[in-house]
């Protein structure tokens, strides 16, 4: 998972490989279409709006091209916190990088936070307009209206119209995209996911799980912070439950985490009755973090009251915000 220091044996002049930005106003499914063209789950998704917070780099080779995706956090239009302004560097950051950008919509509709996002957009980079959730459009020729306008507003690249949780209109999105993608030797391993670590993944797992279970009863700006992380072994193998045999040492990795509020209300919504909630928060990371890890779990979590967080740039700094 860490970028090549040189080029592999397989290097050849047909390599391609570039960096591709998904953009868009929250909540139009960037995140659902970076995990689905990665293959595998690297950003966290919910309903809530501000779920991806930071640049996220998922990585998927088919083939000679090398695709690097960079899933953004949607562009804030309705906060001016310091969160909200440090998510807002990343966007324009993620587009002065990059090779060509994806912008998503929402198929058929475009509003001022649409709009915003589209203003951002570089005019000398190849730019697809995706035109995501068609499913839920009953006929394409309704399409049609939108789609000049759509022309009029930018001179996209390519309109590509699909759904993120069809995979067929997803592995069709790699043959549009690799031609625009310069000829050269590959920035990754051919079988990289992602730069970012377990232990960054395993707090954005936490945080979707806060989110899922809280809806929108708990405010947005909460976060997670990793406190310990530790790997060993099992001092004692475990036993298979049919034979009897002793299995291998399994992994073993001990985490704790913070969920971080602004308020002691915040704190009381997290936690739940009889400290119902957080305990389901925990059970269901745990699950999903064995199977990121492929080793067995054990997690801590505790919730730290920590006010003007989202507003104080030392600590954004601190909590691993750019």
């Amino acid at each position: 998972m860490t970028p090549l220091e040189s080029p592999t044996p397989n290097d050849s002049t047909e390599q391609r490989c570039g960096l591709i930005a998904i953009v868009g106003r929250p909540n139009v499914g960037k995140s659902t279409l970076l995990n689905a063209l990665v293959g595998q789950k690297v950003s966290i998704t919910s309903k809530k709006a501000q779920t991806t917070r930071h640049r996220i780099t998922g990585v998927r080779t088919v083939g000679e091209t090398q695709f690097v995706f960079v899933d953004t956090p949607g562009f804030q239009t309705r906060h001016s916190n310091a969160l909200n302004r440090t998510l807002n560097r990343t966007v324009q950051g993620a587009l002065s990088d990059v090779d060509m950008v994806l912008l998503v919509v929402e198929a058929g509709k475009f509003g001022l936070d649409d709009a915003k996002v589209l203003a951002l957009l570089p005019r000398d980079k190849p730019v697809l307009l995706v035109a995501n959730k068609l499913d839920a459009i009953h006929r394409r020729a309704d399409l049609l209206p939108w789609l000049k306008d759509m022309q009029e507003r930018h001179p996209f690249t390519e309109f590509v119209p699909l759904s993120a949780r069809k995979q067929a209109d997803v592995e069709r999105l790699f043959g549009i995209i690799a031609p625009h993608l310069p000829q050269q030797p590959w920035f990754f391993e051919e079988d990289a996911l992602t730069d970012r670590s377990e232990r960054f993944l395993a707090s954005e797992l936490i945080r979707e799980k806060l989110f899922r279970l809280t809806g929108d009863e708990l405010p947005y700006s909460c976060t997670v912070v990793i406190e310990k992380w530790d790997e060993d072994t099992e001092a004692e193998p475990a036993m298979a439950p049919s034979s009897g045999l002793r299995l291998p040492k399994a992994p073993v990795r001990r985490i704790a985490a913070a969920i971080v509020v602004e308020r002691e209300a915040h704190k009381g919504m997290v936690i739940g009755n009889g400290g119902e909630r957080l305990k389901r928060i925990g059970s269901e990371a745990r699950q999903e973090l064995e199977k990121l890890t492929e080793s067995r779990v054990f997690l801590e979590l505790w919730v730290k009251v920590r006010g003007g967080w989202a507003d104080n740039e030392e600590h954004l700094r601190s909590y691993g915000y750019e």
